[in-house]
């Protein structure tokens, strides 16, 4: 996997990725509480799969209007359980999405006044569009708190927890890939909170230095 930096915007664009229920939300809202602009993919996807929107029509077209609620928003569980276990179905359902949420995503970017935006991508290193990250940072914990968590949040059983799990790119990637790491599953959220400031102090003054000096 080769990652292609571009660092000749205005405005330095951190990924914040990680494995599900390794605690990006966690650590997003600390650089929320710091003033940085936070763009997630997620809520992002959200606003575009709203009533009347092109996207939406889109969705009902390709996966059938049982992936609609009563009132014409998306029944997200529905689809998820559609595309759950079905490369096809996912493929297909990524190839109508992630296109428009990348265009969002970059305009809000470019628009950006800011030092850095933090952009939350949770399947950043299973997509296409990694040369849009000047920096990566890898929300981390290992797979029995994931599995922890997951039970806990979502309410699924060990076997679903663990399916979830693997779908994605694994742990070993994130880590290799990462030039940034914030382990939620060794650190308080006083800890995180110090290493999201002492990150963020680095970010706002442009300075790129090697993961292994960030994290001494």
């Amino acid at each position: 996997m080769i990652m292609n930096r571009t660092n000749d915007k205005k405005t330095l664009c951190v990924v914040l990725t990680g494995g599900i229920a390794c605690g990006k939300t966690v650590i997003s809202n600390q650089f929320k509480a710091l003033g940085v602009p936070v763009f997630d993919t997620d809520l992002i996807s959200r606003e575009l799969c709203n009533i009347g929107q092109p996207l939406l029509k889109e969705l009902a077209l390709a996966f059938g209007n049982d992936v609609l609620k009563d009132d014409g928003s998306l029944n997200r569980r529905a689809l998820r359980l559609k595309v759950f276990g079905n490369d096809e179905a996912l493929t297909k359902l990524n190839a109508i999405t992630h296109p428009a949420i990348m265009k969002e995503l970059k305009a809000r970017i470019a628009q950006s006044t800011a030092a850095y935006v933090i952009a939350v991508i949770p399947l950043f290193f299973e997509g296409t569009n990694q040369n849009i990250a000047d920096r990566i940072l890898v929300a981390d914990a290992n797979e029995q708190t994931q599995l922890k968590r997951l039970i806990e949040r979502d309410h699924v059983s060990e076997q679903t927890a663990q399916a979830m799990i693997a779908s994605q790119v694994s742990r070993k990637i994130r880590r290799k890939y990462a030039d940034d790491l914030i382990e939620t599953d060794r650190l308080s959220l006083s800890e995180i909170k110090e290493t999201v400031i002492k990150l963020h102090k680095i970010y706002q003054a442009g300075k790129i230095k090697a993961h292994d000096e960030i994290n001494s």
